[in-house]
């Protein structure tokens, strides 16, 4: 498929939160047609008839392409969609779709609880006649939504054939997407950056300054690296886009939502405190507890994934955590912990 041939078909987008929206904005960018399903029936209208989002996405003018549905069986036609739900959620929202051959493109970046699956697992058994991707990458939804320059990694698990499918009609003058078959990888990088956004977040609420940051992003890159690489991932994806790239990002900007989760937490609020009211969620703290979990499951040493799931159970202050981690034994870098 050329790039001109992918233009033209609808592409339907899953979860009107911040992140869905401004895909269903870049998907619309061409003048592409995007059939965008929200869960609230008052947003769903808001769209249609303002053609704003005020409650997730409210500096974006949505393209006049983009028309918004609660009804699920209307993206039975879809031939692509766009999964944009909160990663607790996915397994039953498509349940509700209504079942055919179509590629599920996974946006949403965690691990299921309970399971500890990966999201390409819980839409392979929910969806069993879809084809899987990820897209994942350093990307804030107001900077997308906006056209502002933009890489991702799109992993295809049925390789370069669906690639040729998916490419024309994901890529976008400022959204760029490049190729992996790597798919445990790109959810691997995309689940546990939030947890360590987390973790740079509690930094900058005790502030620790920026020295400790980067201490804390290289050795929460080798805490991602070792758990990828016992769970089948590959060293280069995490490396790219989809793992060390969204990594710095969200642990930079109080626009990361895991990142202000952290810095609450680091100014001494509670986890119940710091989430309560948020119409958003920030994934790292349903991902934390799970992930901790795996790791030891695992063997996998991963102090600062540890650390963050203490600081969200309230087992300690947050003070008290860091400097915990700090009194660890002194080792070579290249070893695990």
């Amino acid at each position: 498929m050329t790039p001109d041939q992918g233009r033209g078909r609808p592409v339907g987008v899953i979860g009107a939160g911040a992140w869905g929206t401004a895909l269903a904005q870049a998907m619309a960018s061409d003048g592409s047609e995007v059939l965008l399903w929200a869960r609230e029936p008052e947003l769903v209208a808001e769209i249609n008839e303002s053609r704003t989002n005020s409650l997730f996405l409210p500096s974006a003018k949505l393209a006049e392409t983009i028309r918004a549905t609660g009804n699920l069986a209307e993206l039975a036609a879809t031939p692509v969609v766009l999964v944009v739900t909160p990663a607790q959620h996915l397994a039953r929202v498509l349940a509700d779709l209504p079942q055919g051959r179509r590629d599920l493109v996974l946006c949403a970046k965690g691990i299921e609880a309970g399971t500890g699956r990966l999201m390409a697992d819980v839409a392979a058994e929910a969806a069993p006649g879809a084809s899987i991707a990820v897209l994942s990458g350093p990307t804030f939804a107001h900077e997308v939504a906006a056209g502002l320059p933009t890489a991702v990694t799109l992993a295809c698990a049925g390789g370069a054939e669906q690639w040729s499918r998916l490419a024309p009609l994901i890529s976008r003058p400022s959204l760029r997407p490049y190729y992996s078959d790597d798919v445990i990888g790109a959810e691997i990088g995309g689940s546990v950056k939030n947890v360590l956004a987390i973790a740079c977040g509690v930094v900058e609420g005790l502030g620790l300054g920026q020295n400790a940051r980067a201490a804390l992003i290289a050795r929460g890159y080798a805490e991602m690296t070792r758990f990828g690489l016992a769970r089948g991932a590959r060293a280069e994806t995490l490396a790219g886009l989809c793992g060390l790239g969204d990594l710095v990002l969200t642990c930079s900007s109080t626009s990361s939502r895991n990142f202000s989760l952290g810095k609450a937490l680091g100014e001494g609020l509670t986890a119940a405190e710091a989430l309560a009211g948020k119409s958003s969620i920030a994934e790292g703290a349903h991902t934390a507890p799970v992930l901790a979990d795996l790791a030891r499951q695992l063997g996998i040493a991963m102090p600062i994934v540890d650390a963050v799931d203490c600081l969200l159970k309230s087992e300690a202050p947050a003070a008290q955590v860091v400097s915990n981690l700090l009194a660890r034994p002194l080792r070579a870098e290249g070893e695990g912990g």
